[in-house]
């Protein structure tokens, strides 16, 4: 069998879980008899994680590495990844053992029975937290209200594409990328496969709230204007209830009636004035995507790789 499997896997300071995630998938793959090599993509590491994974290559030919020059965040560590990978099919997964290596050998038949696009849907366990799961339910919901695009509830960024799938995207010089949105978006034959995480093996999560709430709004207006027209809407109808107040003001004129309420007024003005900066935020966030766009910068920059 002369197919090739490319993994793509990015990692910031995940060095106590590079041995084992690569036993796990020599386990996982070897059996199969394709030929595959892992890319390791190090967004910009502080602990030795780029050691290790530089020690295993040097005796292993399959371990392949790409040092980005600082943090440039998960999506486009993995551009960087699709960027370099030369396999008949690509697989994108965590560093954290979450995304199960088990699942592969059934992604990769998915593959060969037609599916160019194989990706999962994370089914979460009992263990997890109610704050992570209660922000993950309200991800995806503003995600598909507010975009064009329907995204499964869990969908993950474990999956598996074609490698006409990845010229494709080695095309796309977009910014502010949102991986899973791009996928469904571009469409060809996609199945989905279901699969409940493992407990991360080491180290912590770096997807706080913070990042969750920042990555919501990439998805979003990287995918839609319905944020624009939203606030257009919401600018029209204030503006006609705000004519309601002409009555008023005519009759207290002509009986003489002193227009009191002074607590009414101030909260009125604080509603609208706050109404005005959302609404300049949402034109603010697409003009700075724009402003990104036009400099045309890289998604990454390389600091050194075995792939070079």
């Amino acid at each position: 069998m002369n197919k090739k499997i490319s993994i793509i896997i990015p990692v910031c300071n995940e060095q106590d879980n590079i041995f084992v995630l690569v036993e796990s998938l020599e386990k996982s793959i070897t059996p199969l008899g394709y030929h595959f090599n892992v890319i390791f993509v190090d967004d910009g590491s502080s602990d030795d994680t780029l050691a290790i994974i530089k020690l295993r290559a040097s005796i292993d030919t399959k371990i392949k590495y790409i040092a980005l020059s600082r943090n440039f965040g998960q999506q486009n560590a993995l551009k960087a990844g699709l960027d370099m990978a030369d396999g008949d099919a690509v697989i994108m997964m965590d560093g954290d053992m979450q995304h199960p290596p088990e699942l592969i050998p059934m992604m990769i038949q998915e593959w060969e029975n037609g599916n160019e696009v194989v990706y999962t849907i994370r089914k979460d366990h009992k263990e997890i937290p109610l704050l992570k799961r209660t922000t993950s339910n309200m991800f995806y919901n503003l995600i598909n209200n507010l975009s064009d695009i329907e995204l499964e509830q869990g969908v993950a960024d474990f999956r598996l594409l074609d490698k006409k799938i990845v010229a494709l995207f080695k095309e796309f010089k977009e910014t502010d990328l949102f991986l899973r949105g791009l996928i469904k978006w571009i469409g060809f034959k996609q199945s989905g496969i279901e699969y409940e995480p493992a407990i991360r093996f080491k180290g912590q999560s770096k997807y706080t709230l913070k990042r969750m709430l920042r990555f919501a709004l990439q998805g979003i207006t990287s995918f839609s204007t319905k944020p624009l027209y939203i606030a257009t809407y919401l600018g029209f109808t204030f503006s006609l209830i705000s004519l309601l107040y002409i009555p008023y003001i005519g009759y207290s004129y002509y009986f003489g009636h002193a227009i009191s309420g002074w607590t009414s007024i101030i909260a009125t003005i604080a509603f609208f004035g706050g109404l005005q900066l959302m609404i300049l935020g949402i034109i603010g966030l697409y003009l700075g995507k724009l402003f990104v766009q036009s400099k045309n910068r890289p998604h990454y920059i390389v600091k050194e790789s075995n792939l070079l």
